[in-house]
């Protein structure tokens, strides 16, 4: 399947120093992905009735979009690749994707957005750590 995503990775000019394009793709799009889910689902929290239960959640969610959204951009990103930003992004990435899946899944069964962002912080998490596994 093709994604705009994978037509910019395939598009670009210059060799990728031996990173798999097939994780790299799928980890920029799990990041997006997960950005958004992130973003919807604090806005959400700030719609229910229990709003100062869920301060942690929103919290947790708006951390979680940012970093997800600065990892897009910087797996996006070729010209002088540096392996060590990349891999510091990556890890920061995973954790904060692990504790937010944690904290929205504390909720899940009382809100269906936070049963939604949990699956999309953990789907973000594996890709992250896929993408790590494969950096060496």
């Amino acid at each position: 399947m093709t994604t705009v995503v994978k037509d910019m990775l395939d598009a670009y000019p210059a060799d990728l120093g031996g990173v798999d394009r097939a994780k790299l793709a799928r980890c920029i799009e799990e990041c997006v992905a997960c950005a958004q889910a992130c973003t919807a689902c604090a806005d959400a929290c700030l719609s229910e009735d229990m709003v100062a239960e869920l301060t942690k959640c929103v919290r947790t969610d708006a951390d979680c979009a940012d970093v997800c959204a600065a990892t897009a951009a910087v797996l996006s990103r070729h010209t002088g690749y540096d392996a060590n930003i990349t891999r510091a992004v990556l890890q920061a990435c995973a954790t904060v994707c692990k504790v937010c899946g944690d904290e929205c899944a504390r909720h899940a069964g009382q809100h269906d957005h936070c049963r939604v962002c949990a699956e999309a912080c953990r789907r973000c998490e594996q890709a992250c750590n896929d993408l790590l596994t494969s950096l060496g």
